[in-house]
């Protein structure tokens, strides 16, 4: 019961890796706001938060057991135009604000 995310099925692994992926994302989005101050910085860690946390919601709502809500219905359709529109930003500043820029 506690332990059936645990499992090595496919879709337990999909599981975990998918709430790895939006602990990470989080994390990265919150350090975006209190910990960075070079403004190009700040919408990179935004952009590549973003898409692991989309990512992560994606992943899980494929592998879930239960039938599909709205909410669920809207990620699928959402979730895509906000990972494109960051890996979009991500390539424009790909080159712009860098390390030795601060």
């Amino acid at each position: 019961m506690a332990f059936d995310a645990l499992n090595f099925s496919a879709g337990g692994l999909a599981m975990i890796g998918s709430w790895i992926a939006t602990g990470i994302g989080l994390g990265l989005w919150i350090w975006s706001w209190v910990g960075e101050k070079n403004p190009i910085q700040k919408l990179r860690l935004r952009d590549c938060g973003v898409v692991l946390l989309f990512s992560g919601i994606l992943a899980r709502v494929v592998v879930q057991d239960r039938p599909m809500m709205a909410i669920d219905w809207a990620m699928v359709f959402l979730g895509p135009l906000f990972i494109a529109a960051a890996l979009w930003r991500l390539t424009r500043t790909a080159n712009a604000g860098g390390a030795g820029d601060r």
